[in-house]
């Protein structure tokens, strides 16, 4: 090993797509982009490198291009690299699909590149942005190597290994890691310097790309068209490449080793020498198994796993020097699922394997082995140590189940194994908090910055994910923070908190957030109420759970200071704040000054006004943070209510019901249709009730003109006009005026929100064309509509919703379908979707569906298109009305 392998380096908290980032556009010269979930941050952090004056480590400033798609990123890496230059790319799913065809001529033509992919599932039945292989394995046959990172730091290691491996070896390559999982995962590692860079790429290699570059110095042809008499010969030639390479790739990870110091293998073992039993896998599960073998072999069991690094080209002389003699059952676990095959990808590539090596008589064992596999991980689906035990103890079974799958409930092919979920290795030295947040509070943000002043303010390893949903802005997120002294190996969710962080009131009644904290555990939530008044406000089954568990509880009205501090609905500072206050994980003037630094960082290019109302809002949460005294027994008569009603369809009640608990996880396979057809309508027994405040109709200035309904992304405010006998049975508090058009004489006109459906976007306040006045004649700023908290108007508000919508709407023949006030007198077929809140597209869909019906057929792309910028939907809205 040399000196430069026991040089301290920085260390640094970032996440997956950082480390892959800041290896590629340090070795790298032109850099094509076009984002895709989960891949999209490596380009934005390339793109934002070279925008600001960023090297690559010869001096030079990478160029980077944004294409019109994956397809044409490709191709200008293929065009790129053929012309002599270092050249790479980000990409994840169907992204990687439309690359396949210039993939397929870059190896052909044996051009050094490598594409960082963040793996994500492939659209099947459904569509999913979360992380398993099956885009990776769908690139098998392209010629590319295949190389799996299982962590942050392993991504950053590994990104610069395969750099390296594919100049020296010049076959290209894939380096993956798994989406979400590892690319947005927040860990302190390592950051390998510039100078270590230098010492690993070998500027001889970069040299001998120029020479076969296309260049009019020395003139030659590549993408010739041949014939069934030269074609197979010519395919044949790149045999010895790919046999070399992984020779090649081995000696570029013992020269890291030595510049380094960390040691990485083609096939890493971990566990008893003499293991019986082992699992053999890649990814971030295998950290998972990593950990959970280790305990077991501190135990006494006789286990081991294998960690693939170089899945292509695949090396079964490595993988058998890697297995030991002593194994009788190999279970192999695959993150994909083939339907149709033998088995998947790499179950079949370790049967061939030792197949081949006991023909050959290069296996360390004598006796052939049981070998089972199963599936794992589909979608970022949960893999725990409780699972990783379950796959172990599955191979000490009388007849060990193949083909089998863990993590799910399959009750119809019967492939799950049992799970005893209560086996857990976590211990006490780790500190372990989660926190729940709207998508867009600032909670994810303001945990990544808790990670980092903690990462560079103490000794500590820290780990941050952050589990989100598809709705993006306006939807829960769950923030699993983990610090310990010890090196972090625990990719999977925290079952065990230790503090939990409720962001938002409204949580209590729709999750059950406390049956994670341990006994003894720390409570804080955001509420509008305070100290003395907060207990009778909570759900009685919060206030048991908090007496049983004899949690220390906090609440601080975050809303309210955001609020007076003008920093809106973002209440990450305030939050942030109050969990350094409470956590003691570093003492408070120290946790305040870290807090204040990392505003600076974030917020300067702001502006001084920003920075110091940010300031505030640190300051403010010392002062407004109160610790609840509550009595030793529950009081409340608030109960949680069922997640929708009983009246909704059975499929409501027993699928989505659950995914809106957020235990879709207990969902089994017969629950599921089939073939991904879902009933349409589900979204109105929601009930998200996320939004702070909701508007209020001022009746008697409204003119009537529908421009709030138009515009309100989810259908959540809406106009009728009716007879007035309509009103019989209406709740007190429901409001109705005398509809104003001449045609409309004698009728009513209502404008009613759903309370419980807005996401408190403000738009139908900002799209008001009137201005209420004074007695003076003087504009007050307040509108027909204007916005109140949520809270207190959600009973009788969602009691006037149930009774506007049992009025019949107006007979069409009254109305002018093709204005802006007739359109919204119809019924919307498309509400309350899962668009962020203020979203400038849904109000056209929706607006579809009022022009033109129940006969309307649409098919939609996935994602957000951005057609609109959010903040000016209602003026584009309005005029194309």
């Amino acid at each position: 090993m040399s000196d430069t392998a026991t040089t301290k380096r920085r260390l640094v908290t970032i996440d997956g797509n950082s480390a892959a980032a800041y290896i590629a556009h340090a070795v790298s010269e032109v850099i094509a982009i076009y984002p895709i979930t989960p891949s999209s941050g490596m380009g934005e952090i390339a793109d934002a490198k070279s925008a600001g004056g960023e090297t690559n480590i010869w001096g030079t400033i990478p160029i980077i291009t944004e294409m019109q798609s994956e397809g044409g990123a490709s191709a200008a890496i293929h065009g790129a690299a053929t012309a002599g230059t270092l050249t790479t790319t980000f990409t994840a799913s169907q992204g990687l699909l439309l690359m396949l065809p210039n993939m397929f001529k870059i190896a052909g033509e044996l051009t050094p590149t490598t594409f960082h992919v963040s793996a994500r599932s492939i659209a099947t039945h459904a569509l999913s942005i979360f992380g398993d292989h099956s885009d990776v394995m769908a690139a098998r046959s392209t010629g590319f190597g295949l190389m799996a990172s299982g962590s942050v730091q392993e991504v950053m290691d590994l990104a610069l290994i395969t750099t390296a491996a594919s100049l020296d070896s010049k076959v290209p390559f894939v380096h993956f890691f798994d989406g979400f999982r590892t690319s947005h995962e927040e860990q302190k590692v390592e950051e390998i310097s510039f100078d270590d860079m230098r010492a690993i790429i070998d500027d001889a290699l970069i040299s001998e790309l120029r020479l076969r570059a296309l260049s009019p110095d020395r003139p030659t042809l590549k993408g010739s068209s041949q014939n069934p008499d030269v074609f197979f010969q010519a395919r044949e030639t790149v045999n010895k490449y790919y046999s070399e390479a992984q020779e090649k790739v081995q000696k570029i990870m013992d020269r890291f080793a030595q510049v380094i110091g960390r040691q990485y293998q083609l096939f890493d073992y971990i566990g008893s020498p003499e293991a019986e039993r082992i699992i053999i896998m890649m990814g971030s599960g295998s950290e998972t198994m990593h950990e959970t073998v280790d305990y077991l072999v501190n135990q006494g069991e006789k286990v081991g796993m294998i960690k693939v690094r170089l899945y292509r080209p695949f090396s079964i002389e490595a993988l058998l020097r890697a297995i030991p003699g002593t194994v009788t059952g190999i279970a192999v676990l695959d993150r994909t699922k083939e339907p149709g095959a033998v088995g998947e990808p790499l179950y079949t590539d370790v049967q061939a394997a030792v197949s081949e090596g006991m023909k050959d008589n290069i296996a360390s064992f004598k006796e052939y082995p049981l070998i089972v596999g199963g599936r794992y991980g589909l979608s970022s689906k949960e893999f725990n140590p409780a699972m990783a035990k379950a796959v172990l103890d599955n191979l000490k079974a009388a007849r060990p189940k193949n083909h089998f799958t863990v993590g799910i409930v399959d009750d119809v092919t019967f492939s799950s194994l049992d799970v005893d979920y209560s086996f857990d290795i976590e211990g006490t030295d780790t500190f372990r908090g989660m926190f729940y947040g709207l998508g867009a509070d600032g909670t994810v943000g303001a945990n990544k910055n808790s990670i980092k002043i903690i990462g560079e303010n103490t000794d500590n390893y820290a780990q941050g994910y952050f589990v989100y949903d598809s709705k993006k802005a306006g939807a829960v997120t769950v923030s699993h923070v983990r610090f310990g002294s010890k090196e972090l190996r625990r990719p999977y969710l925290i079952s065990k908190a230790n503090f939990i962080a409720c962001h938002n009131f409204s949580f209590l009644e729709k999750y059950d957030m406390l049956g994670n904290a341990i006994d003894g555990g720390t409570f804080l939530l955001n509420s509008p109420y305070g100290p003395d008044e907060v207990w009778d406000k909570m759900p009685i089954e919060v206030q048991q759970q908090i007496i049983d568990k004899k949690l220390k509880f906090y609440v601080i009205d975050g809303i309210l200071l955001a609020k007076e501090l003008g920093l809106g609905a973002r209440i990450n500072m305030i939050m942030q704040t109050a969990f350094f206050l409470i956590s003691n994980i570093l003492p408070k003037d120290k946790a305040t000054r870290a807090i204040k630094d990392a505003i600076v960082k974030t917020y300067s290019s702001k502006g001084e006004k920003v920075v110091n109302m940010n300031f505030d809002a640190v300051d403010g949460a010392t002062r407004n943070l109160h610790e609840v005294h509550y009595p030793d027994r529950a009081t409340s008569i608030l109960h949680m209510p069922p997640t929708v009603p009983e009246d909704a369809p059975e499929f409501v009640r027993t699928v989505t019901a659950a995914i809106i608990a957020g235990k879709g996880d207990t969902v089994p396979v017969s629950a599921m249709p089939y073939d991904g057809t879902f009933p349409t309508g589900t979204t109105k027994y929601e009930k998200r009730n996320i939004a702070v405040d909701i508007p209020v109709w001022d009746e008697k200035t409204c003119i009537q003109c529908g421009i709030c309904s138009i515009v309100c992304p989810h259908a959540a405010i809406r106009m009728k006009i009716y007879d007035p006998g309509e009103l019989e049975g209406a709740p007190p508090t429901f409001k109705a005026v005398d509809a104003m058009t001449k045609k409309f004489k004698g009728m009513k006109f209502t404008l009613q929100v759903a309370p419980e459906d807005c996401t408190g976007c403000v738009l139908c306040v900002q799209a008001c064309p009137i201005e209420v006045k004074d007695a003076d004649g003087n504009k007050t700023g307040k509108r027909a509509v204007y916005m109140m908290p949520q809270i207190p108007l959600r009973k009788e508000e969602a009691e006037n919703f149930k009774f506007f919508l049992s009025i019949p709407d107006v007979d069409p023949a009254l109305i002018n379908i093709e204005s802006t006030k007739g359109s919204q007198l119809v019924t919307p077929l498309f509400e309350f979707s899962g668009a962020c809140a203020g979203c400038g597209e849904t109000p056209y869909v929706k607006l579809l569906t009022q022009l033109f019906g129940d006969r309307a057929i649409m098919g939609n792309a996935t994602g957000c298109s951005s057609i609109l910028r959010r903040q000016s939907a209602h003026h584009a809205i309005l005029q194309a009305c």
